[in-house]
């Protein structure tokens, strides 16, 4: 049995460089995976760190519903917009990019909208104008242009999901704060989950304004950053 350690005296050796490299090439993939999937939660939280996407995290995350279900929306059109377009990244002129990625994200945008509206009326009256304009999401926009337009899907996918989750986790929290501090309660989806004794009579409203969104998050990235949990590369 030939030792393809010993490449000197294998007469397979080119057969066992090849397999090398195939085993180099998807341990290079499987690192790359991580890494764009750990980056986008953590390292370029879009909310945290990048700030982008402020308006609907302003407006829709006065309740843990409404961040629960733009969250689920933003990811599923985030994975479907990368995909499709770094598959067809080597075929789209360069001039008409733009065009095509909106139309791309268009198409799952709408999607999304008709299947919340048929099976979740309530969330979709509440998500409002903002479903629609993931369209012009600059999370959305920008992941299209900044990484799915120049990698492979697969690398592609794992962005979508990192830089998803990592929004999903940003409107969590700051709804989290806001619904309770601003209620005195905890509600999903119509089930109340608890109640703040005293906090519950005397909630502090303002949490739930649009200047108490901007406070939590400014709170939440300051403490972020002092914990060093999150800060910038």
């Amino acid at each position: 049995m030939n030792d393809c350690k010993n490449k000197n005296n294998c007469p397979q050796a080119e057969a066992c460089n090849q397999q090398e490299q195939h085993i180099k090439s998807d341990k290079k993939s499987s690192s790359g995976f991580t890494k764009e999937l750990v980056k986008g939660i953590i390292t370029v939280n879009p909310v945290f760190i990048l700030i982008l996407g402020l308006c609907p995290v302003l407006a829709i995350t006065n309740t843990v519903t409404n961040a629960l279900g733009m969250s689920a929306g933003v990811i599923f059109v985030l994975l479907g917009s990368n995909i499709i377009i770094s598959s067809i990244r080597k075929v789209t002129p360069s001039m008409v990019r733009i065009p095509v990625f909106i139309v791309v994200i268009a198409t799952f945008v709408t999607i999304l909208s008709l299947v919340i509206e048929a099976y979740v009326p309530a969330l979709h009256k509440s998500l409002g104008i903002y479903l629609p304009l993931i369209v012009v999401n600059c999370i959305v926009l920008g992941r299209a242009e900044a990484f799915a337009s120049k990698n492979p899907v697969l690398l592609s996918a794992a962005d979508a999901i990192g830089e998803g989750i990592g929004f999903a986790i940003a409107l969590l929290v700051i709804s989290l704060i806001r619904e309770i501090m601003g209620t005195g309660k905890l509600e999903i989806f119509g089930k109340q989950l608890f109640e703040v004794p005293g906090l519950s009579e005397h909630p502090l409203i303002f949490f739930i304004s649009p200047p108490g969104a901007f406070l939590v998050i400014g709170v939440t990235m300051a403490i972020l950053r002092l914990a060093g949990v999150m800060k910038y590369e």
